[in-house]
């Protein structure tokens, strides 16, 4: 039997995410996702005008699946759909003040987590995590979908 080689970090980092990302079911599983659209139009908010269509390309889901999640999160409050000042047959995506107390509760126990996680680590080990993954943020928000321009249906097809 021959030994399987050691993962490389990007294997490992995508293993972390759907680590975490099935974490919950039930009600709170509604919330994370109610959380997530949430997030993703507040971080929106920072670069540009979220829209409906903003969204679905920062979360990587089809339009159809975010205009459900933006509607779910209007009804709970978390969001508000406006008409744009621009063009009023646009509708902008703007985060409630409910929404940003929910932003704020996720957070939380985000850095919760991360700490219980990281709770035999140096500080300096955790600010040299933060600085890596700040670069890795910007350079995926430079390098665009996908990541790193790769063709992603030749890697899903064993191409690459």
């Amino acid at each position: 039997m021959t030994a399987q080689p050691e993962p490389g970090p990007g294997q490992v980092l995508f293993e972390f995410v759907r680590h975490w990302s099935r974490r919950t079911a039930g009600e709170a599983a509604e919330q994370g996702r109610l959380v997530v659209v949430v997030e993703a139009v507040h971080s929106l908010a920072a670069r540009t005008s979220p829209t409906i269509n903003a969204v679905a390309h920062e979360i990587g889901i089809d339009q159809s699946g975010a205009s459900r999640l933006v509607k779910d999160a209007v009804a709970a409050g978390y969001l508000e759909l406006t008409s744009s000042p621009k063009d009023a047959r646009r509708r902008e995506v703007a985060v409630t003040v409910a929404g940003r107390r929910i932003l704020r509760d996720a957070h939380r126990w985000q850095e919760s987590v991360f700490q219980q996680l990281t709770d035999h680590w140096s500080a300096k080990q955790r600010d040299d995590f933060l600085r890596a993954m700040l670069d890795l943020v910007d350079r995926s928000h430079v390098l665009g979908e996908g990541g790193s321009g790769v063709d992603q249906s030749r890697v899903l097809a064993g191409g690459e």
